[in-house]
């Protein structure tokens, strides 16, 4: 969907499922330098209050990159901002569903404002935020 042809409105939608295993978790402490055993050592994770390995909360954060950069707005979109809430873990092999939404669209500009959420596998809200985006 590309914003220069399909009208954006309040109340719009995008989403999409996703599964973080073992080897997109370790992919992504590589790319992101961020080696904590949380993520990535299952004897380790087995002492925390998690009790296993949990997702990278900005890996899953990245869902909303893709959805904003391919569905909504779409093509040629640009990221302004992000604001993230991480308010429960994902735990790697979880499938998520990330979703965007329209919230508010300038008059003034080309710029929109969505509200991004990550739910697990069992529908709680794992992560909560707000992008802002420039779209056309």
């Amino acid at each position: 969907m590309s914003a220069a042809t399909t009208p954006l409105f309040v109340g719009q939608k995008a989403s999409l499922s996703k599964r973080f295993g073992p080897a997109e978790v370790g992919a992504f402490a590589g790319l992101s330098e961020d080696f904590n055993p949380l993520h990535l050592d299952p004897v380790f994770a087995a002492s925390t209050p998690f009790e296993r390995p949990i997702v990278h909360g900005m890996l899953l954060a990245s869902l909303f990159s893709g959805l904003l950069g391919q569905q909504l707005p779409g093509k040629g979109s640009v990221y302004l901002g992000q604001t993230l809430s991480f308010k429960q873990p994902v735990f790697v092999g979880e499938e998520v569903l990330a979703e965007v939404e329209v919230i508010a669209i300038r008059d003034d500009k080309p710029i929109v404002t969505l509200a991004t959420r990550i739910f697990t596998q069992s529908g709680a809200l794992a992560v909560t935020g707000e992008a802002v985006v420039k779209f056309g």
